[in-house]
């Protein structure tokens, strides 16, 4: 627990659907901003993708507020997916889940990776977290983070 008051609970195959529809919510404003809003095409490619090793929720007060998705590759984390509830955006959860998962990568001196929609708020908070600006394609911002000693 840190001192958000969260803590990580481990996902399950059995969470999927649930774990879709808060990707759909937390992501809707910002593709109907860019003309791109598919919940179809975002349950789909959400599903192709996911596996419970890789997803932790972030929980609080035993409510699943938002989760996490690492891919630990050999030589950096991919911060794959991050999603608050919009309900709990703006109160520093998101932060408070960076902050773990940063202690997590400097532990083992790895980079962290991201990616972020293009016109996303999520770039500004990437960026406020240290991320830099590494690639820009046609709708998304990549970002990379160095581990700290």
């Amino acid at each position: 627990m840190n001192d958000q008051g969260t803590y990580f609970e481990s996902a399950t195959s059995d969470d999927v659907e649930a774990l879709v529809e808060l990707r759909i919510l937390a992501m809707r404003e910002s593709l109907e901003r860019i003309g791109r809003f598919d919940p179809q095409r975002a349950r789909e490619r959400f599903v192709a993708g996911f596996e419970p090793k890789n997803t932790r929720h972030l929980m609080r007060g035993g409510e699943r507020i938002g989760f996490v998705v690492v891919r630990r590759e050999p030589d950096h984390h991919l911060l794959d997916h991050l999603y608050i509830h919009p309900n709990f955006q703006g109160r520093g959860y998101g932060a408070a889940v960076l902050g773990d998962l940063f202690a997590e990568a400097d532990a083992t001196g790895a980079l962290m990776r991201v990616g972020a929609l293009r016109g996303s708020d999520s770039n500004r908070f990437y960026a406020r977290h240290g991320f830099e600006l590494v690639e820009q394609a046609e709708w998304d911002n990549y970002y990379l983070r160095k581990a700290k000693d």
